[in-house]
C-alpha cells in the first residue's frame, strides 16, 4: 500500500529540505506539502496521510491549533505528527507534546534525527494499525455468526432490546419475525451437514438481500432465523416476512443440490399489542406464530394473535 506523508512550515526551503532527505531513504511514495495549518487540516480532509511533520510557529493557523484540530477528527486523530521547533524552544515541545505531538524535532534539523524519529513513528503506527485491525475482527467475531456471517443471537437480543426501548420512548411501532427452514432434518439427513450448511449460507444472503438497511436479522440457533424491523407496522412487517418466503421459495443451487426446493415458515408479531411488555413476550409471541405456520402445512407466514392474517 502507498504511504504519504504531509509536511507543513511556512517555509518553502524547510519543505524542500525535508522531502529531499526523505527521498533519498525512499520511506514515502507520496510527499505532500501545506504552508500553514489551515492548509494541511484541508489536505488532511481530502485525502489522509501516515505521517505529518508540522512546524509549531506558522501564520494563520499554527501547529498547536492544527494539532487540535486533528483531535476533533475521529478519521484523523491517530495520524502520528512530528513537531519542527527551534533549539531553545523547551516550552513549545512539552505543549506540543501534551496537546498530542508524538515526537518532535529541532531546527536546523540534522538529516540521520530526522530519518531516525521518521522510521519510529511509522513503525510504531503500523503495530498500531495492526492492533486495531485484530481488535475490529475480535469485535466482528464476537457478534458474528461464524457460518452465516449474520449477526449471532447475542448481539441480535442486545440490538433488539435497545429498539423495544426507544420504540416505546417514540410511541413507534416494530414488527420482529422468526424464520424456521422447513424439513431441515431431511435435508442434511438426505445430503450430508457440509450441505445443509450450503444452504443456511445461501438463505442467509437471500434473506440479507431483502431486508432495507436498518433491518437486523441474525441467525437464532440451527436453522432458525430472526429478523427486527424497525419503524414498522404489523402489516408492513408481515408483507416483508412474505417477500421474504417467496424469495427462498424461489432459490436454486449449484449441483448436487440442483433438484432441492427449499422452502421456509415465518411467525410476525409486533409492538405494540396487547400482552407485550418486554422483549421476552415479543419473542413469544413470534414463536407462536411460528408453530402456528408449521402446524398449517409450512411454507407460509402466520401474524401473532390479533394481527391480520397473511397466509400462503
Amino acid at each position: 500500500m502507498a504511504t504519504s506523508i504531509l509536511i507543513i512550515d511556512d517555509s518553502p526551503t524547510v519543505r524542500e529540505r525535508i522531502v529531499r532527505t526523505l527521498r533519498e531513504f525512499a520511506l514515502f511514495d507520496d510527499y505532500r506539502e501545506a504552508a500553514d495549518g489551515i492548509d494541511g487540516f484541508k489536505a488532511l480532509l481530502e485525502s489522509r496521510a501516515d505521517l505529518v511533520i508540522c512546524d509549531l510557529e506558522m501564520p494563520r493557523m499554527d501547529g498547536f491549533r492544527f494539532i487540535t484540530m486533528l483531535q476533533t477528527r475521529d478519521e484523523l486523530k491517530d495520524i502520528p505528527v512530528i513537531m519542527l521547533t527551534g533549539r531553545g524552544d523547551q516550552e513549545l515541545k512539552v505543549r506540543g507534546l501534551e496537546q498530542g505531538a508524538c515526537d518532535y524535532v529541532t531546527k536546523p534539523f540534522d538529516p540521520g534525527e530526522l530519518v531516525a524519529r521518521v522510521r519510529v513513528q511509522l513503525k510504531i503506527k503500523a503495530l498500531q494499525d495492526a492492533l486495531k485491525k485484530s481488535n475490529e475482527l475480535l469485535r466482528e467475531l464476537s457478534y458474528t455468526d461464524p457460518l452465516t456471517r449474520l449477526y449471532n443471537r447475542r448481539y441480535f437480543m442486545e440490538a433488539l432490546a435497545k429498539e423495544f426501548q426507544r420504540t416505546g420512548r417514540k410511541k413507534g411501532t416494530l414488527s420482529l419475525a422468526l424464520l424456521d427452514i422447513d424439513h431441515f432434518k431431511a435435508i442434511n439427513d438426505t445430503h450430508g451437514h457440509q450441505q445443509g450448511d450450503a444452504v443456511l449460507t445461501a438463505l442467509a444472503t437471500v434473506i440479507q438481500g431483502e431486508l432495507r438497511s436498518y433491518d437486523i436479522v441474525a441467525r437464532y440457533g440451527g436453522e432458525e432465523f430472526i429478523a427486527l424491523f424497525p419503524d414498522t407496522s404489523p402489516a408492513e412487517g408481515i408483507a416483508v416476512a412474505e417477500r421474504l418466503r417467496a424469495s427462498v421459495e424461489r432459490m436454486v443451487f449449484p449441483p448436487p443440490l440442483e433438484l432441492l426446493r427449499v422452502t421456509v415458515s415465518l411467525g410476525v408479531a409486533a409492538y405494540p399489542a396487547g400482552g407485550i411488555a418486554a422483549v421476552d413476550d415479543l419473542i413469544r409471541e413470534a414463536d407462536a406464530a411460528l408453530y402456528r405456520a408449521k402446524n398449517g402445512g409450512r411454507n407460509r407466514v402466520v401474524a401473532m394473535a390479533g394481527t391480520a392474517q397473511h397466509v400462503e
